[in-house]
Formats: structure tokens, sequence, C-alpha cells
């Protein structure tokens, strides 16, 4: 498939001739055009709720359109890079359409990231405005300090003479009747995405006001969201723009709860007292829920719909939450496709499986999104499709409106990001009769052990059924006999009796193939990312020097 359309023929078909776009049929989208439909049509609906604080639509879409109006009032213009440093808080959300409604960049960060990567990402980024919550002010004056041009400072909840302009100040003087226009071309970029690399700068995905507006409508379907669900943010809003649902959430007519800082107890106190329906998160998270303790629980009537990415939840996992009231739903993405790019969608059949079939079919990564074009798992050799067997192992590609525009100021990493008319993910998985995907590992966690390729997700599946252990990942250890043996690190339950090594090891012998048993346990906390996944490579460097 080429990467550029054909020339338009000179003389066009009786369909096409005198049946231009027109302004009364052609309007390029935007997520920005969610938040005015939803206003329009229940703006006296609450949009957010903020510990005491109610925001309804119609308030919610005259502060966006105060803060655009405002920030162009301070020179801001079409493109230029608007960044916030903040927690899951309502002005996260309002950012998320007032700087689209401007024609500007929002380049929202990641909090717990170094004071050094995140000047970095404002250098990169040329941002011309930083907002900055309270909490996080210390962090944003060592950042600011790196940098010979640093941007104006609009600050959250803080006061004094260094703080900025205060962000409540600059809504207050923003107008209200603000005439927003939208992109002239809807393929304009909107949102500056940094990831969280493993080695060298961070790169930064690039997406565009149609892929926003897409991915929102997917989300929503995908997701069951409707004007009486309520969502929780148990998710970062800085990370993938929270998978993209604020856009998701406004497109349904939702209700988002805030919540700033990930713990079970308020997690589960905001589920009982405002009804939550829907919430997402990384497997911690589930891990966070389900061995909460006795006293942080609180009962509740609803079930809850909870979408996981990331690695696939144990079966331990999941049995636990759907005894405490949740449903489980698998997502698989990246920052590159906006969040989540497919689901495991439950299936008829599903309900005459087992409880552990169900599970092993609830573990896979599912099929594309309906905003998604294709994904397809091909061989890396040949660039050709796998067969359909569940068997045969290859790489995740993804096709469509919903992935980035590429990194910006980085075209040799676009190149290879999005070579062939697909962006190459990098995972390996195998592709089910039934057209479902299942991620098998990275390409760099696959263990080759004598010949024998182990999947280190499939070890940890079963570490993490044993009584005792909340989280498993599984790396490779050098070893002079086979090349490459499995080593797994192990962080305990809270409270739990920790087995021996030789323990464990007895335990997977009898639920694995004796080739894939790990040869080295270790116990201790397991290093994590600042969006809460396993540092694999820390793991790997351990390993190494374990001997």
């Amino acid at each position: 498939m080429p990467d550029t359309p054909p020339p338009a023929s000179a003389d066009p078909h009786r369909f096409e001739a005198g049946l231009e776009k027109r302004a009364a049929n052609y309007v390029p989208l935007t997520p920005a055009s969610l938040l005015a439909r939803a206003a329009a049509a229940f703006g006296a609906r609450v949009a957010v709720i903020d510990g005491e604080r109610r925001i309804t639509y119609a308030a919610l879409h005259e502060r966006c359109l105060r803060l655009a109006s405002a920030l162009a009032g301070r020179g801001i213009r079409r493109l230029d890079t608007v960044a916030i440093l903040a927690s899951n808080i309502p002005e996260m959300v309002e950012a998320h359409f007032a700087v689209p409604m401007l024609g500007a960049v929002l380049n929202p960060l990641n909090t717990r990231l170094d004071p050094a990567t995140i000047a970095f990402s404002l250098r990169h980024g040329d941002a011309r405005v930083l907002i900055v919550e309270a909490a996080h002010a210390a962090l944003a004056a060592r950042a600011l300090a790196e940098l010979e041009q640093p941007p104006l400072v609009v600050s959250i909840g803080q006061a004094g003479q260094d703080a900025g302009v205060p962000y409540e100040a600059l809504i207050e003087g923003g107008d209200p009747a603000y005439a927003w226009k939208g992109p002239e071309d809807e393929w304009q970029s909107l949102c500056l995405l940094y990831t969280s690399g493993t080695t060298g700068d961070p790169k930064g995905a690039v997406y565009s006001h149609r892929g926003a507006y897409l991915q929102a409508l997917g989300n929503a379907v995908t997701f069951g969201l409707s004007g009486e669900s309520v969502y929780l943010w148990t998710l970062p809003m800085f990370h993938c723009s929270g998978w993209s649902y604020p856009w998701a959430c406004v497109a349904a007519g939702a209700t988002q709860v805030c919540l700033r800082k990930v713990e079970p107890a308020e997690i589960f106190r905001l589920i009982a007292e405002h009804g939550v329906t829907h919430l997402c998160g990384a497997p911690i998270v589930l891990s966070m829920i389900a061995h909460a303790p006795a006293h942080e629980r609180r009962d509740f009537p609803q079930v809850v719909r909870c979408a996981v990415g990331g690695a696939a939840p144990s079966s331990t996992i999941i049995r636990t939450m759907e005894e405490m009231g949740f449903r489980i739903t698998h997502l698989y993405g990246a920052t590159e496709s906006y969040g989540p790019a497919t689901a495991c969608l439950a299936q008829p059949d599903w309900q005459d499986l087992s409880d552990e079939a169900r599970y092993q079919r609830m573990a896979r990564q599912g099929v594309a999104l309906a905003t998604l074009e294709a994904v397809t798992v091909t061989d890396p050799e040949t660039g050709e499709p796998v067969p359909r067997d569940g068997s045969r192992i290859g790489e995740i590609r993804l096709r469509g409106n919903t992935i980035m525009k590429g990194y910006l100021g980085n075209p040799g990493a676009t190149g290879r990001a999005l070579a062939d008319g697909w962006y190459a993910t990098g995972d390996l998985a195998v592709w089910h009769p039934d057209g479902s995907v299942e991620i098998k590992d990275r390409s760099k966690d696959i263990i080759i052990s004598g010949g024998e390729n182990i999947s280190s997700l499939e070890v940890e599946e079963v570490l993490m059924r044993h009584p005792a252990v909340m989280l498993a990942a599984v790396v490779a250890r050098p070893d002079e006999t086979w090349g490459e043996t499995p080593c797994a690190f192990l962080e305990a339950k809270p409270d739990a009796t920790l087995p021996s090594a030789d323990e464990v090891i007895a335990f997977c012998r009898e639920r694995m193939a004796r080739f894939k048993v790990p040869k080295r346990v270790v116990f201790g906390p397991l290093p994590k990312t600042s969006t809460g996944k396993i540092q694999k490579f820390v793991l790997r460097e351990l390993a190494r020097e374990l001997g």
C-alpha cells in the first residue's frame, strides 16, 4: 500500500463533479467540538467532580473558552506548545479542550519524572506556557532553572510573587464568548506526548485533531461509556493524554471523578460514594485494589468496568476483582496509538468455559477498536502475516487514523516506527483463529534457552498464582550451558510469609515445562517506571550481576 494517494483524475466522475466539500457538509474533526456539543445538549449535567467541587458541562465549556481566550491574549498562537504539569485535577481536563480550541499543541508532562527530563521536554517541545499545579511547583522550579528561555508560568493553587500568573485570574480575564474556529486541517497537530524510553532522550509522539476525535469515539464505544457513566481517574491524565479518555468521557456525556493519588482506600470510597461505573489503570492498580486490606474496602451495588493496559492481569487478580464486583476488560496500545488500539471483547461461548479457560481468553490483547483500521501479526523476517493458528509468533503491527503523526523532530525514528504502511510495535504475539492477538513478549524480553523460546509473560502468569506473590517479573539470565535461563524477581503480598526459592521453583515445576522453570528466584520490591510499568531493563542488569 503506498504511503501517498494517487493524483486526482483530470475528469472527475459524476459522483464527484459538483459535489465538493462545503462548509455545510465538511468540518475538520476536532475533540474540542465534543465539549461544545455536550454543553449545548446537557449543560446542567455534572461533568467533573473534584472533592466538594462540581463542574457542570456548561461551566466546563465556559471555563475552557475563557482559558483559550486568555492564552490567545498572552500571544499564544496556532501550533505553539502549552505544557501542563499537574495531577488528575479539573484543570487537566480543561487543558485538553482549551488548548485545542486555540489551535495550540498541548504537552502533558509526567509528574513523576526528574527535573532534567522535564527540562528536556520543555526545551525540545519549545513550550511557550507551562501550567503548574502547586503540588509540583518545586519540580517545575528545578526544571525551569535549567532553561535559558523559560516559558510563561501559569500557577494552579499557588500564591506569591514567584508563582507566576494565577490560573483562576487568567480564567477570569478570558472571554466566555471566545469564537474558536477549530483547525483548518484535521491533520493539524494537537498533542505532544513524550514516551518514557529506557535509553536515550524521550521521543515526542504527536497526535492530530482527527486522531484524537476518532480515538475518543472508539474508546466510548468499546468501553460502553454513556451519559449514565461515572469515570474514576485512576489512570494518570499525563499518560497518553489519559488514553484519550478526557475526550471520550465528554463525547459520551459521562461524569469524570478526579483522583490525585492512587490509594485503594480512596478508590473504594469514591466508587461507593459517587457510583463509579468505569475506571482504567495499569496492572499495578488492579493489584493494589485486589490486595487491599479488608478495612480499606467498601461495598458497592454496581458493577464497575475496569480496563487494564500493559501486561495481562493474572488469573488470580481477575478472579479476586470479579468477586469484588469489577468486570475486567484487557486493552492493548501505546503512546503512539493514542492509548488503546485493541480490546479483548468477551464472546458468547465464554460462558461455557471453565474459569481458568475464560481467564486465559480474557488475557488476550483482542481485536482492533472500531476506529483503528487494522491490526496484524507479521513474520519479522518476511513481513507477511503469520497463520492464525495461535502458535506462530510474529510482531504486532497497527494501522489507522489513531496512529501518531510521528515523533517531533526525529524523522529517523518516525521512519523506522511507521515503515511499510504500519506502526511496528515491537511486541511479539500469536494470532488466534477468532482474529484475536495474544502477546507472548516484547521482542527484547523473549528468553532463548538451549534454542527454545520462553515467554516471560507465560512464566510470570504461573508465578502470580502463588499465594504469596503479588507481582512477578521474569528476565533472561546468562548461562554458560543454556545461553540464557529464566530469572524470577518477585514482590510479595503484604504480610505474606515468604517461601524459599526452592519452594517457588517446585511450584513452577508442577505447572510448566521444566526448561521454562526459573533457575533463580529473588524477592524484593520491583523497580517501576513513572507510569507503573516494571523496569525489566533494570532487572536484566541485576540478573547479569547475580552471576
